[in-house]
């Protein structure tokens, strides 16, 4: 009797040590951003798990470093980030020795899923291209761009490959997958927006205008280039003059800044609102998760149509 004990307690014992090595042996993906992660979810295999470092809520252009996230990058197999015009305050992190080695850029050397020339931004009635006002001459809002994220779930899917013991083949079929339902939440949003080609949009800062270039969508005006600084009394005056000549204006506002700048430089016109969420806080990292933001934002859009707007 006590041998069979003795026997069982081993096999558990056993059992007990393949699981944590099997749990220890699980790859760590950590994204610096919801939408990065919803992207590493939609090619990752179900061994593998992921989480993103910028908690909801906030963002990515003032966000401060806490210990507990520095030990979620000591903890991480592989870190996606956009690049340093996004996450300035991974820059010096991710670029130096320590986790140089484990980090992909998305964005930038080495990446085309960020590359797009002026000229092919969107651009105002006066013919002024909404570049971005991070210090590059290239929006980073890049994953907004169903196409550009479909550059970077091919980028992730190279990166994952590589580490020990992934599925590539699973991998290649989840890539797959992913590249149909782009294509099919593609067809779908440009038939729920067609009403809105002529729209008089306004975005509060350009990280809508990637989104509104691959959709053919006009964007006339945005309130600020670059949400970390204030912008001038010229450029809100450019703005509101805009605003006033424009037929049903709609802004586009972002739940990650104060409401009330945006409602003083709108008070008294005639403007109608619709919040979206770049940063993807309410969606659901899963397979389907990147499909679902895309529709998120084009749902904030459709909002837009004067029948459907909020003033």
């Amino acid at each position: 009797m006590r041998f069979a004990k003795t026997v069982t307690s081993l096999a558990l014992s056993a059992s007990a040590l393949l699981y944590c090595n099997s749990a220890l042996a699980e790859p760590h993906i950590l994204t610096s951003i919801k939408p990065l992660e919803l992207l590493v979810r939609a090619i990752a295999t179900d061994d593998m798990h992921t989480s993103t470092l910028v908690p909801a809520g906030s963002s990515p252009h003032n966000y401060s470093m806490t210990p507990s996230k520095r030990r979620a990058l000591e903890n991480a197999d592989i870190i996606f980030w956009v690049g340093p015009e996004m996450e300035t305050f991974l820059s010096r992190l991710l670029t130096g020795s320590e986790f140089g080695d484990r980090s992909i850029t998305l964005m930038g050397p080495g990446s085309d899923a960020g590359h797009v020339d002026a000229a092919d931004l969107p651009r105002d009635h006066e013919g002024e291209s909404h570049e971005h006002g991070h210090g590059g001459d290239e929006d980073p809002h890049i994953w907004v761009d169903p196409q550009m994220a479909l550059t970077m779930a091919e980028a992730i899917r190279d990166a994952l490959a590589q580490l020990e013991g992934a599925n590539k083949l699973a991998l290649d079929n989840n890539l797959e997958t992913f590249r149909a339902s782009i294509a099919a939440k593609e067809e779908q949003i440009r038939t729920q927006l067609k009403p809105l080609q002529n729209a008089s949009l306004f975005a509060y800062h350009s990280a809508f205008t990637r989104f509104a270039g691959h959709y053919n969508l006009n964007v006339e005006g945005v309130l600020t280039l670059n949400p970390e600084l204030s912008p001038g009394a010229r450029h809100i005056a450019g703005v509101q003059n805009k605003l006033r000549s424009a037929d049903h204006p709609c802004l586009l506002t972002e739940p990650q800044f104060n409401r009330q700048w945006w409602h003083s430089i709108t008070e008294g016109l005639d403007v109608t609102f619709s919040t979206w969420d770049p940063l993807a806080t309410d969606i659901d990292a899963t397979a389907n998760g990147y499909t679902a933001f895309q529709q998120s934002i084009a749902d904030a859009v459709f909002k837009c149509l004067p029948e459907n707007t909020e003033h």
